[in-house]
């Protein structure tokens, strides 16, 4: 980390240029260069201040910008990052968060929240295709990509279709695997929006208060049943959905 902080030797409070500014200018200069590549941590606040005899909100100034600009994340109680790219998924095909982690060599683990048998609520039922108060399963885990929070998974399974997903160790497999292992979807629905995470979201997902997520809600059918309703949410600066298909069988307006 001392080399890291050698980096802010030129920062000058003689220069006319704001400090913040020439600190945030040394940042992305390192990050552009690719000197400090994504997942790199800063130094801390702290460590800033001391070195550069300068006030935290100078330092703090800098780093949110850098933050509202995508170039550095700040995980709240771990420090600052080089941001990575944002993790892409696919809004045509069901994958495996677990396997899309480990192919960019990263590491996955998930912490299990809930796994429980409920009565459906008349939301979640009418989801499902079935009468309020149904029993069914509710999951609900979080998703992390070298420990970061990547994913907030809220998942309800129809028993009648999946018997066997409530005896499942869903801390060695993902609910996602399980259920691709089972079965073969032939309808699905997806639905994505913006939204503002409440704050045992952001809690879950180590975002500050402001910072808007993606949510997708999917649901999947198979033999003319639905077989699972999934709400995932996702920090939109760690993600983006999207889609690429043929369109010769469609006509554009």
């Amino acid at each position: 980390m001392s080399a890291i902080l050698d980096s802010f030797d030129n920062v000058s409070k003689a220069a006319p240029e704001p400090i913040y500014s020439q600190i945030k200018k040394i940042i992305q200069q390192r990050i552009s260069s690719g000197e400090w590549p994504a997942g790199q941590k800063l130094p801390s606040e702290n460590d800033l201040v001391a070195a550069l005899d300068v006030s935290r909100m100078t330092i703090n100034r800098a780093l949110r910008e850098l933050t509202q600009e995508g170039l550095i994340r700040r995980v709240h109680g771990i420090g600052s990052f080089v941001a990575e790219t944002p993790r892409h998924a696919s809004l045509i095909e069901l994958q495996d968060i677990a396997l899309e982690i480990e192919r960019d060599g990263k590491q996955h683990r998930s912490r299990l929240l809930q796994l429980e048998t409920v009565d459906a609520p008349a939301a979640i039922a009418a989801q499902l295709e079935l009468p309020e108060a149904t029993p069914v399963y509710h999951l609900r885990a979080v998703h992390y990509q070298d420990e970061l929070p990547i994913q907030l998974e809220t998942r309800y399974v129809n028993p009648a279709a999946m018997p066997g997903f409530i005896e499942q160790d869903f801390i060695r497999i993902t609910a996602t695997a399980y259920l691709l292992q089972q079965y073969k979807p032939d309808e699905m629905e997806h639905r994505v929006r913006a939204v503002m995470p409440d704050r045992e979201t952001r809690g879950l997902l180590d975002m500050p208060a402001g910072e808007p997520c993606l949510q997708l809600t999917r649901r999947t059918w198979s033999r003319g049943r639905v077989v699972t309703q999934a709400t995932l949410v996702y920090p939109g600066d760690r993600y983006e959905l999207g889609a690429r298909y043929a369109t010769d069988e469609y006509q554009l307006r």
